[in-house]
């Protein structure tokens, strides 16, 4: 089994593997036809492409006798510190319990380090009870978690991560008054990769228990505008975030 940098030729591999892994790992919570949606509109050749080319990405594809048996999909990110983001972990069915996911890992976290990050985070659905526990068995914590919504239903979603330095100190959240005097709370541990720079998820109180919306991290904005399919804008500055993903970890 290699590990390499996944190249365009890859695409077919990429989006068989996270097909096989996203149904062992949700069949029993989602159905089939909102997996090969989420596949399609994740997976198409435009989509890796760009990923490719994206200069604060770490893609790694598992390869084993020719054939693409899994992979990682990760980014580095500037929030209010670098942050090493896993986007996609995913091992095919067929092949789990052989050490690719560690592998995968530890490959995408050591390229993250080397680029600045200083903590490396994923996030995981509670119905994902293998990714968690993988999480857990490489020494990530839990530090938060949030409802996301899928195929019009609410799931919970936990964040977990991992302090390379040992600090392991969250970022605290940030009361702000906006222009129009409301009070919000900024959870800068709560961030969405976007095309200019973060979206900051805001709540009404610091317990997070009332969801606002989102501040944006690039130029300060509360006008941010959300469409049927989770994508994000900015209406000051134009920062957009595509449709959402669901977790890190599809192990």
């Amino acid at each position: 089994m290699d590990l390499r940098n996944a190249t365009t030729e890859d695409v077919e591999g990429i989006r068989e593997t996270a097909r096989a892994s996203l149904s062992a790992s949700y069949g029993h919570a989602l159905s089939a036809d909102l997996i090969d949606g989420a596949v399609e509109a994740w997976y198409d050749a435009g989509e890796v492409t760009e990923t490719l080319t994206d200069d604060d990405a770490v893609f790694v594809v598992a390869v084993d006798d020719g054939d693409v048996v899994g992979f990682v999909q990760s980014y580095l990110v500037e929030r209010r510190e670098p942050v090493g983001e896993l986007d996609w972990l995913h091992v095919h069915p067929d092949h789990r319990g052989k050490g690719i996911g560690d592998d995968l890992l530890r490959r995408a976290e050591t390229e993250l380090l080397e680029r600045g990050a200083e903590r490396i985070e994923g996030r995981v659905l509670a119905a994902n009870e293998a990714g968690a526990e993988f999480y857990e068995g490489e020494g990530f914590s839990e530090v938060g978690e949030r409802t996301v919504d899928i195929g019009g239903e609410s799931f919970l979603e936990r964040v977990y991560a991992r302090f390379p330095e040992g600090t392991g100190e969250q970022v605290l959240t940030e009361a702000r008054v906006t222009d129009d005097g409301d009070q919000l709370y900024v959870a800068y541990d709560e961030a969405d990769r976007a095309s200019m720079a973060p979206f900051y998820a805001t709540y009404a109180d610091r317990e997070r228990e009332e969801r606002v919306g989102y501040v944006c991290g690039n130029c300060e904005s509360h006008d941010v505008t959300v469409d049927t399919m989770d994508r994000v804008e900015c209406s000051d500055c134009g920062n957009k975030r595509k449709a959402s993903r669901w977790d890190a970890a599809y192990l």
